[in-house]
């Protein structure tokens, strides 16, 4: 996943709003969204690459209200082939029963198992309680991404956002421009899980940044130029899904997924559905 676009507690009707692209090679092997059968209350799509670690997923929803999203941190030189599968975490924090800063509190001692990661994690298993967490095992000094030994807690205030393959509201060109224009769409919707296309649409901007607008994260001028798309397309390389999550105060939601290969648009589903109680929680709507 490559850029995330999310809005928490900022729309009077949806608690929650994601616009994300995943970008990946489409030679990659990788399930659509979906069910999973393993864990029948997991929305997500699947990650089929043989990997070190469990099978897992770049972003996914679950009927209780759990919501987990990942971005690589885009550092080449201290790419450990050897680490496990990023993939996994987001699959954890799913299935599991601990809410956000618990969970990293619980995981910090393993995140040095990973390459550089961002992760979102929600929790809206209780309206009045609803919780939003970032963490990443890597943080910036001056120009240089370090790994991080101590994991503050990062409960985010309501607002809009942004995160691509830096840190949490990194200001690169895409996500400047697309969070203004996430800001935009999400003020025009009504509330009523309509008109998704309208997401996917600034999802598909294809603008590579200036010269000198581009960030230096070790890859080649080219490849940063690439890369700088909110939609990235290569012979090899690019956005192979485009996914919209909208949950409503009242439980119910609606996730979107358009998926695409090189030559173009591949598949395009929706599931809708009301969130039910997880054992404990306070969910009433």
């Amino acid at each position: 996943m490559c850029l995330i676009l999310f809005a928490w507690k900022s729309h009077p009707d949806y608690p929650l709003v994601v616009a994300a692209n995943r970008d990946e090679f489409y030679e990659r092997d990788t399930d659509p969204m979906g069910w999973w059968s393993e864990h029948p209350h997991v929305l997500a799509g699947k990650d089929r690459a043989d990997v070190l670690g469990s099978p897992g997923t770049w972003l996914g929803f679950t009927k209780t209200g759990r919501f987990a999203a990942l971005t690589n941190v885009r550092a080449p030189s201290e790419k450990n082939p050897d680490a496990r599968t990023r993939g996994e975490l987001s699959l954890h924090y799913l299935t599991g029963q601990h809410k956000p800063q618990a969970y990293i509190q619980e995981n910090a001692k393993r995140f040095e198992l990973y390459n550089g990661f961002n992760l979102l994690m929600a929790d809206l298993s209780d309206p009045e309680n609803a919780e939003m967490h970032w963490v990443s095992n890597r943080l910036m000094m001056g120009q240089s991404i370090r790994p991080r030994k101590v994991f503050p807690e990062q409960a985010l205030s309501p607002g809009v956002y942004g995160l691509s393959n830096a840190m949490l509201d990194t200001p690169w060109p895409k996500v400047n421009h697309r969070v203004a224009a996430f800001a935009q769409t999400l003020a025009m919707d009504s509330g009523q899980l309509k008109n998704a296309d309208h997401y996917l649409r600034l999802l598909a901007d294809t603008h590579e940044a200036s010269p000198q607008e581009l960030p230096n994260t070790g890859v080649s001028p080219d490849w940063e130029k690439a890369l700088s798309a909110a939609f990235i397309k290569t012979p090899s390389y690019g956005t192979r899904s485009s996914t919209i999550l909208r949950v409503r105060k009242d439980g119910q939601f609606e996730m979107v997924e358009r998926r695409f290969d090189a030559n173009g648009t591949v598949g395009h589903d929706v599931v809708t559905g009301a969130l039910t109680a997880a054992p404990g929680s306070n969910l009433s709507v």
